[in-house]
């Protein structure tokens, strides 16, 4: 079956499907299998304090696969103020996208505080700007600085939150009503039905972070993989620290690695979730070989 949504189309990817930013495993040894079977594999470029190392890695991704990725560059959860050390924070991050966009990146994911100096050097560039972000006030606040699509992320998912954030359900079928760029689901999100059901409220595309944890590539020692795939997330201890606002970002899994079951391939996990996915489609009815959420 043939996948068409905003995503897809912006971003030349097969499935409508993005790869989460992995603060220190996203590198191209992780990130080359997601782009390679259909989606937008994601390079963290703060995991290179070294420029050099940053424009190797890129190289090597190119050398791993032909398909499209991204670069994230994670802000400050503050005001970029001047580092004058080696050289001002603003310079240092726009280097990264200048390197970037010249080893063939064309799409550049950001979260945390505003950065919108940073679409400004993208756009340049003639690159496409997805912001992350929890809260409908800061989607629209980054639609109106030239955001070309923004990851909503619910209060299912992992890492950084805002106090007042809400669900995934909510934010997405809330937001498609008030925003005109497309929209990416983040939170929770790990199986086939995941994906028909974000798409169905109103998503253009899905972002994938626990759910890949447990794959092979993912560069985490096996016996934590396997610790990851006994998570009951319906214990107490688990819903304080997903539910439960806290200021400090950890490293844990979200809601999504309750789909989890094995340890597997990346091709493989991509594959059987978009199959899934298209049975699904067919056990509902919808027997066209293309499916296109573009107009909606």
């Amino acid at each position: 079956m043939i996948w068409k949504t905003k995503i897809t189309r912006m971003c030349g990817i097969e499935y409508p499907l993005i790869m989460g930013a992995f603060g220190g495993w996203g590198k191209s040894d992780f990130a080359y299998s997601f782009s390679e079977a259909g989606g937008l594999g994601m390079i963290t470029a703060l995991n290179f304090p070294k420029f050099e190392d940053f424009r190797k890695d890129l190289q090597k991704m190119k050398i791993l696969t032909d398909k499209p990725f991204a670069v994230n560059l994670s802000l400050p959860h503050r005001a970029l103020d001047k580092n004058f050390e080696v050289e001002s924070t603003h310079e240092r991050y726009l280097k990264y996208i200048d390197i970037a966009f010249s080893e063939g990146c064309k799409v550049f994911t950001t979260s945390g505080y505003k950065s919108s100096f940073i679409e400004k050097r993208v756009h340049e560039s003639g690159g496409y700007w997805i912001h992350k972000c929890t809260l409908l006030n800061h989607a629209m606040s980054a639609e109106s600085e030239g955001a070309d699509a923004v990851t909503i992320l619910g209060l299912e998912g992992t890492g950084f939150k805002n106090p007042n954030s809400n669900t995934t359900l909510v934010n997405i079928t809330v937001m498609k009503k008030h925003l005109k760029i497309p929209m990416v689901a983040a939170g929770g999100i790990g199986d086939a039905r995941g994906l028909l059901g974000a798409l169905a409220m109103g998503a253009d595309g899905v972002c994938l972070g626990t759910a890949l944890m447990t794959t092979t590539e993912c560069p985490v020692p096996l016996r934590v993989k396997q610790k990851w795939l006994q998570t009951d997330i319906f214990s107490e201890d688990f819903h304080k620290r997903i539910y439960l606002y806290n200021k400090k970002n950890f490293m844990a899994p979200s809601t999504a690695i309750a789909h989890s079951k094995e340890v597997i391939p990346m091709k493989q996990f991509l594959h059987e979730l978009v199959s899934n996915a298209e049975n699904v489609l067919k056990s509902w009815g919808f027997n066209n070989n293309e499916f296109s959420s573009i107009n909606s």
